[in-house]
């Protein structure tokens, strides 16, 4: 849900479609880039910034994780947005 606000932050006047396409890209590029275990990476990994933004292991479970998220935020966004735009604000 971080990566997708970040993304509508980026892009505010663009189509929330936009948050989620990248949202999508940025979460499970990181996630398939754990499958690379060179030793400069582990190396990265092994600190304690690298492990927060790269972690140490690939898990399907957690692309299953981003997806729901990433949907849950993007339905309650576009939810807002027609609500809001139904007030005229």
């Amino acid at each position: 849900m971080m990566v997708y606000f970040r993304f509508r932050f980026l892009f505010i006047r663009k189509n929330p479609d936009i948050a989620l396409l990248l949202s999508f890209l940025f979460c499970f590029g990181i996630e398939f880039s754990q499958l690379y275990q060179e030793d400069w990476a582990n190396q990265i990994r092994g600190t304690m910034l690298g492990a927060l933004i790269l972690d140490k292991g690939f898990l399907i479970v957690d692309l299953i994780r981003y997806t729901i998220g990433i949907v849950i935020v993007t339905v309650f966004d576009k939810v807002t947005l027609r609500f809001l735009n139904h007030l005229n604000i």
